[in-house]
């Protein structure tokens, strides 16, 4: 599933025959989508200030929760599925219910736009950052914030947890990508090998890796046991806005303002280590920026070079799914 400025939710079919379906009812551009973990709804957040809950079938039927007072920015699933964490414009964080569809609670401690919000993979805790240069973290049961990080040379962007919920990573306006033990409050590692702005990270499966996607035009892929650089991809024209590790972590997907999305196979982590720095001399320690051949590469890319696109021309190929009376839930302020 994809979403984009043109304020369409794309729903991808990836086997033979591909085949895409465009999801109509957002009223302006969608920031952020999500598949709940056993896949059965897609949630989406749009700065139409609403979330949608989509069932992901070629009927297009989804239903609108109302609440956000602006843009909302992100949308996550808890893990069980039963609960969306939505961050937004209006400096809030609101918790749903997906089975009630109703507003749950909402947090407050942001003093600018909430940029991201997601869950802890038990559920326990989430996660925030927010353009106030902070990174809180909040009790769940208790609704209060139990810990904050400040980042005084630039707010993050995007923040997730990885997948044994110990720590947190963050994705920096200010190039950097940073990584918070937050069972101890330290801060584990700090890389800056971006050239712009990181826009969006995604924990490989086994926690070892993390993929960033950046303003500058590139995908990185950090090794988290070495503290290394180990790839830079190039292949979207132009800033990458997001990208996700499939949930096996043999695939990930990077979307860009050149309003593409590039489906790549994983094969750093079936390589030994010592085999994939045979590989990548070129690549510098993770503390110095990023070589000249990062940016421009000179040898031959290591993924496989038969590339296959499937391009869809919205005008005849893609059938438009509108819900012709989505279910509204309204939750209009005290």
């Amino acid at each position: 599933a994809t979403c984009s400025l043109d304020r369409f939710v794309m729903l991808w079919k990836l086997k033979t025959q591909c085949r895409a379906y465009r999801f109509a009812g957002h009223a302006e551009a969608v920031t952020s989508v999500e598949f709940s973990p056993d896949g059965q709804v897609l949630a989406s957040a749009s700065q139409d200030h609403t979330v949608r809950l989509w069932i992901p079938c070629t009927h297009g039927e989804s239903s609108v929760l109302k609440g956000h007072t602006a843009s909302v920015r992100s949308v996550s699933f808890s893990h069980d599925g039963y609960f969306v964490v939505s961050a937004s414009n209006d400096k809030s964080i609101k918790i749903w219910s997906v089975c009630h569809q109703r507003l749950m609670f909402t947090l407050f401690k942001h003093t600018r736009w909430v940029r991201c919000a997601k869950f802890s993979p038990d559920g326990r805790i989430i996660a925030s950052c927010g353009e106030d240069n902070s990174i809180n973290i909040w009790d769940i049961r208790n609704k209060t914030c139990i810990n904050s990080f400040s980042d005084y040379e630039g707010f993050a962007n995007f923040v997730d947890f990885n997948p044994s919920g110990t720590c947190i990573a963050a994705a920096g306006s200010n190039h950097t990508v940073k990584l918070w033990d937050i069972r101890i409050n330290k801060l584990l590692q700090h890389f800056k090998v971006h050239r712009a702005g990181v826009n969006c990270i995604s924990f490989h499966p086994s926690g070892n890796y993390l993929i960033t996607a950046s303003t500058d035009g590139t995908l990185k892929i950090l090794d988290l046991l070495e503290e290394r650089l180990i790839y830079t991809l190039h292949g979207h024209k132009g800033p990458v806005f997001c990208v996700a590790f499939s949930k096996g972590g043999e695939k990930f997907a990077s979307g860009g303002a050149d309003a593409q999305v590039l489906l790549w196979k994983t094969n750093f982590d079936c390589l030994d280590y010592k085999e994939v720095l045979k590989h990548n001399l070129r690549r510098t320690h993770i503390g110095d920026p990023p070589h000249l051949l990062d940016i421009y590469p000179k040898l031959s890319h290591p993924h496989d070079e038969t590339l296959q696109s499937v391009e869809v021309n919205p005008t005849f190929d893609v059938p438009d799914k509108q819900t012709p009376d989505p279910v509204v839930t309204e939750i209009r302020p005290s």
